[in-house]
């Protein structure tokens, strides 16, 4: 077990660095804890643990304060993270501590500068996680179970125990004699897999004597299939994916299984999970067949897609009505970008026309107009907005200047010829800076 945790940690980071153990203080994460302590010199590494307390245990101050002693007789700094799962029925609280577990996790890394962080994942555990997902109908990529290294773009996530059984992990208890906390809640059947792991396992293993080993085997061939599935995507995304957005034509011209496949693809591309069977199916539909001028506004898990100019784009929810009071401040925090108001001269609302105005930043609203400096006439901002390429989803976010209550800029579009500065003049100068499109 040591030399597998020290390989896993040699192939992410070669260089070494900091490492996190996710202590709960049970069986699993204890072995591994061990585990690491053996080999965190050759692997040229820093070791410290995080510990998450969901608070659904009366024993969960006790596992936090173990976890903590464990730490320091071994000299091992220690951070640890309270966390609120709530949620309504026993099934989704599974998933619910799960996810809150991850983000506590993914924020310690962040705020500890860790590169990687140990999970204590075994061999049953995966199995259990494949039948789970077989359970719920899911493709290659949730039959392939849990990943043994994931690189989300910030940190390693290692699970270098996947090849060990529990037996395996028993053995390990008992070869060194260590200490560590029972979970009370593993008994608790009303927790899918744990009547999974009690009332289904011990079936399986009478009748499939290689269990786990199959399953894992089983895994192993769907994580071949999701990847070979993905190489298929970026085949087909080769001229229609630019980095950001997926030409709609291409999902058009594709045959259907090919075309939910890209589909899928692109969504995880855009870090949105992937949707259902049926879901993934309408979506396409939407997309494909919808007529050109068509408004398109597909919500899925907290983002929207939609299309613009032909292509498909992943983007934040259209914001709700704002408006904000202008003190002075150069700098303005929106919710989807900064606006600056520098005072300089020239290109901006001359400051001869603000004086005793109010001068308030706001959302746009119904039939307000704009004469652009340089233009002949005043013009629905709307239309202007359309013409300079802004999504129909983000005009009404673009944030407006008003003086009092009359429209003194828009950005992008530029300052109204009747507040512009002239060259040399004193002026507010306005920049706007979006934010990446969630």
């Amino acid at each position: 077990m040591p030399a597998a945790v020290a390989d896993a940690l040699v192939r992410a980071l070669p260089q070494g660095g900091r490492v996190a153990i996710a202590l709960s203080g049970g069986r699993d994460s204890v072995a591994l804890f061990h585990a690491a302590l053996e080999i965190v010199e050759a692997a040229r590494v820093e070791m410290i643990a995080f510990h998450v307390n969901h608070g659904l245990s009366k024993h969960a101050d006790t596992w936090a304060k173990f976890s903590r002693g464990l730490c320091a007789a071994h000299g091992i700094a220690f951070h640890a993270e309270t966390v609120r799962v709530a949620s309504a029925s026993r099934t989704s609280v599974e998933a619910a501590a799960r996810n809150a577990r991850y983000t506590a996790l993914s924020d310690l890394a962040d705020a500890h500068g860790v590169a990687a962080i140990l999970l204590g994942h075994h061999a049953d555990d995966q199995a259990e996680t494949t039948l789970l997902q077989l359970f719920r109908g899911a493709g290659p990529r949730g039959l392939a179970g849990m990943p043994a290294a994931r690189f989300d773009g910030r940190i390693w996530w290692l699970r270098p125990m996947l090849r060990f059984s529990r037996d395996q992990i028993d053995a390990y208890a008992h070869r060194i004699a260590y200490r560590y906390v029972e979970d009370d809640s593993n008994a608790d059947t009303r927790y899918r897999r744990n009547a999974l792991r009690q009332e289904v396992v011990p079936a399986l293993r009478r009748i499939a004597p290689g269990y786990p080993s199959t399953l894992l085997r089983a895994a192993a061939l769907q994580a071949d299939a999701a990847s070979l599935l993905d190489d298929l995507a970026r085949i087909d995304a080769l001229a229609a994916y630019d980095g950001t957005t997926l030409d709609r034509g291409a999902l058009a011209t594709l045959d259907a299984r090919r075309a939910r496949n890209l589909l899928r693809w692109f969504l995880r591309e855009r870090g949105l999970a992937a949707p259902s069977t049926a879901r993934l199916a309408q979506m396409l539909q939407q997309l494909v067949n919808a007529g050109a001028d068509a408004r398109i506004a597909i919500g899925h898990h907290g983002a929207e897609i939609g299309v613009h100019r032909g292509r498909v784009v992943v983007h934040r929810v259209p914001l709700p009505a704002y408006r904000f009071d202008w003190y002075g401040t150069e700098a303005i925090e929106l919710p989807h970008g900064t606006l600056r108001l520098v005072r300089g001269y020239g290109n901006g609302i001359a400051t001869r026309h603000l004086a005793g105005c109010a001068i308030t930043i706001r959302s746009g609203a119904p039939g307000e107009r704009l004469q652009p400096a340089g233009r002949a006439a005043r013009r629905q901002v709307a239309d202007l907005l359309r013409e300079a390429g802004v999504p129909r989803w983000e005009r009404q976010a673009v944030p407006r200047v008003y003086c009092n209550e009359s429209l003194a800029a828009v950005a992008p579009l530029g300052i109204d010829a009747a507040f512009a500065a002239e060259r040399g003049e004193p002026a507010l100068v306005i920049g706007w800076h979006a934010s990446a499109p969630q």
